[in-house]
């Protein structure tokens, strides 16, 4: 079976899972963070709707630098509402979608390399950092946004079967 055959099915249910997710996010909360160091609610919920975006470019590129030597670094932008949280996901998602089907095994087992000033930070096959880095790192965040849901009174949607506040 090839490797998109396989994969797609699992970023299918992880990023339905994580749009349910998006879709509670509440945007008078966007400033709330549990502690100093926590992202704030709205950029949690940011690096979430535009982390499908890296896993296009994962699979075009053949490396990401992060603070490139000769450019400003990456800065993310705070999305500024819950609808348009939802919308960019949903293009993220659907280029990044397009890009796994479109590739070939050979393609997903190339190396591609994450940089911060020009200097490698790691380099693995495109497969690797599309499960970790992408998908993996996805289910890290989603699940410290439902946290934050909980906090602020916000009912969780269940992702795995129903949560404590989908049961009767």
């Amino acid at each position: 079976m090839p490797i998109a055959d396989s994969l797609l099915p699992e970023f299918d249910q992880e990023m339905a899972n994580t749009r349910k997710t998006l879709e509670r996010c509440p945007e008078d909360k966007f400033g709330w963070k549990p502690h100093p160091k926590s992202f704030t609610l709205g950029m949690l919920a940011t690096h979430l709707a535009t982390m499908p975006e890296w896993g296009v470019d994962t699979m075009k590129k053949e490396s990401l630098d992060i603070a490139p030597p000769d450019a400003p670094p990456f800065k993310m932008e705070e999305i500024a509402t819950q609808k348009e949280l939802v919308a960019q996901f949903d293009k993220h998602v659907a280029a990044m979608r397009a890009a796994l089907a479109g590739a070939s095994d050979e393609h997903f087992l190339k190396p591609w390399t994450l940089l911060m000033t020009g200097q490698p930070i790691f380099t693995m096959p495109r497969i690797a950092v599309i499960k970790g880095m992408i998908i993996n790192h996805s289910i890290h965040h989603r699940g410290q946004l439902t946290v934050y849901l909980r906090l602020n009174e916000v009912p969780v949607p269940g992702l795995y079967g129903p949560s404590a506040d989908e049961t009767a």
